[in-house]
């Protein structure tokens, strides 16, 4: 009895201490679980943020992107629109030197005015403007002198008098001068410079407001360039082909004011390119 009196008491106590091992056992898995839950909840709720933050850049991208692309239709319509005006302008002046007698061809893609052997010849290594050539070289600059004004940033009058429309206007009228392919190469390149220098210098004393004309840099539209032989017309290898290729051009290019747009166009890529960093840091990408 004593024994079982002892036992009594010593079993009750071990089931007690059973229960509450058990009891802190539970405890301690159903507050890990609660842990682990709560660490889900976190998780889920983080990545919930980072897929909402995630779509709001995606939508912000777009619309930037969206934006972006109206501004360069926007610069592709504006010289879309500065290749029409050349375009005007050289059968203006394409017209008006067929009314003087002169031969010419229009180059429209390249804004040339190819001024034709019949027009402007130049001996064999010779760059002097001599008889028909000069005389004709001096109705080019007539029709010149009425043309230009109207597609000049910057009026005859004086530089102040700028247009500030934005239309398309002349960045640079280049006489262009060139040789055949005959000679020594090194004396081509000097001698097609002498030849648009000296056209330049006839052109200028004939009609001097041209040297007012300006672009919207305010510099002088009418400059020079020569090419030797590196730009021929004819491919020829005989004396026809390079009568034809000693020649002068009228190179036209237009300006469009459009560097406020293309800062905007910069603006924007900029912005977009942050957007896109945020997206990709939101997603877990690398930086």
């Amino acid at each position: 009895m004593a024994i079982a009196e002892d036992a009594g008491p010593g079993s009750s106590d071990e089931g007690e201490n059973y229960f509450v091992s058990m009891t802190d056992m539970m405890v301690g898995v159903l507050f890990i679980f609660i842990i682990m839950l709560m660490v889900f909840a976190l998780d889920f709720r983080t990545k919930t943020d980072v897929q909402e933050n995630a779509i709001d850049v995606a939508r912000e991208v777009a619309r930037k992107l969206e934006e972006l692309r109206s501004q360069v239709r926007g610069e592709i319509t504006s010289l879309n629109e500065a290749q029409r005006v050349r375009r005007d302008m050289l059968k203006d002046i394409e017209s008006q030197l067929q009314a003087e007698g002169l031969n010419v061809r229009v180059d429209e893609a390249n804004g040339v005015l190819r001024l034709t052997e019949d027009a402007v010849r130049f001996k064999e290594n010779q760059s002097v403007l001599e008889g028909d050539a000069k005389t004709n070289v001096s109705k080019i600059a007539r029709v010149l002198d009425r043309v230009l004004p109207r597609y000049s940033a910057c009026g005859a009058e004086g530089i102040s008098s700028c247009r500030s429309n934005g239309s398309p206007s002349i960045e640079t009228v280049f006489i262009e001068g060139h040789t055949d392919s005959t000679g020594i190469e090194a004396r081509n390149w000097l001698l097609s410079a002498e030849r648009a220098v000296n056209t330049y210098r006839a052109i200028v004393g004939e009609a001097p407001a041209l040297r007012a004309l300006r672009n919207q840099r305010r510099e002088e539209i009418v400059s020079v360039s020569g090419y030797a032989a590196t730009r021929p017309i004819d491919d020829g290898n005989n004396r026809e082909a390079w009568a034809r290729n000693r020649r002068i051009d009228l190179r036209f290019v237009m300006e469009v004011d459009s560097r406020q747009r293309l800062g905007e166009i910069l603006k924007l890529t900029d912005e977009m390119k942050e957007q896109i960093d945020r997206l990709t840091r939101a997603s877990g990408g690398g930086g």
